[in-house]
């Protein structure tokens, strides 16, 4: 009998990295799981390992027509949200000097908005005592070089958090943040590459974390899937680093 068995998930950022990491996690754990992308293909090839037990929806947290439309769609065929996992977002480097209004609203358009919107436009379906996880990352809580967008997003979507914990008093529905370190995942590494020092920048990260390593996706997962449980039922507002220790010492 698995932690979530007979739970309806939704993932956002689902078919890639932590959120399809999380969602094998979820699936394991008896869930039945919706994963939310843009890429159909990236959607039917996780599909195919996940199994009978997800169903993938096309589209982008910053369309609000397919929000309503991964919605509607969990509505009509589950009835309601057990877990929300909105994970979905971006980065790039992008140091200050070279910052355009367009680096800016990219990012914030995708990570606050869009997270925002995801949660607001879930919050009907999300039963008493349901779960909302939001991917935070620890360049929310320090100052990281050339990622001072990316970072300012991440601190705005903890303090979401917090300020939704408010919100929520009297539902039941919790919600925290879950930030992982760097994070083995395609995303990460096409961040790296994009900088033509990727073996120095990994390096960099490896020497900074008290693990001396980057973690697997499996990892968050597994943390991820604690969040999603009634074994976190006395938490909300909480902000859970999974970072070998990265922004801790």
């Amino acid at each position: 009998m698995g932690k979530l068995d007979g739970k309806i998930a939704v993932i956002t950022g689902g078919a890639s990295g932590i959120g399809f990491a999380a969602a094998k996690r979820f699936v394991a754990e008896g869930a039945y799981v919706y994963i939310f992308g843009r890429r159909q293909e990236a959607l039917d090839a996780a599909l195919a390992d996940l199994g009978e037990s997800a169903r993938g929806v096309r589209g982008d947290i910053t369309e609000a027509g397919d929000l309503d439309r991964l919605y509607e769609t969990v509505r009509a065929e589950k009835g309601g949200i057990d877990i929300l996992f909105a994970n979905a977002g971006v980065g790039e480097f992008a140091p200050l000097g070279n910052i355009t209004a367009e680096h800016y609203d990219w990012t914030f358009d995708i990570n606050v908005k869009g997270t925002l919107f995801t949660v607001q436009k879930a919050l009907p379906l999300v039963k008493p005592g349901g779960s909302i996880i939001l991917t935070g990352s620890t360049v929310g809580v320090m100052g990281t070089a050339a990622m001072s967008v990316y970072s300012a997003s991440k601190a705005a979507v903890r303090n979401l958090a917090r300020s939704w914990a408010l919100d929520l008093k009297g539902t039941g529905i919790r919600v925290n943040v879950l930030s992982p370190g760097a994070t083995e995942t395609q995303t990460l590494l096409d961040i790296f590459e994009s900088t033509g020092m990727a073996a120095d920048i990994q390096a960099g990260f490896e020497n900074q974390t008290p693990l001396g390593r980057i973690g697997d996706p499996a990892e968050t997962a597994a943390v991820a899937a604690f969040l999603a449980s009634d074994d976190s039922s006395f938490m909300t507002g909480s902000e859970v680093f999974v970072d070998g220790g990265y922004a801790q010492v």
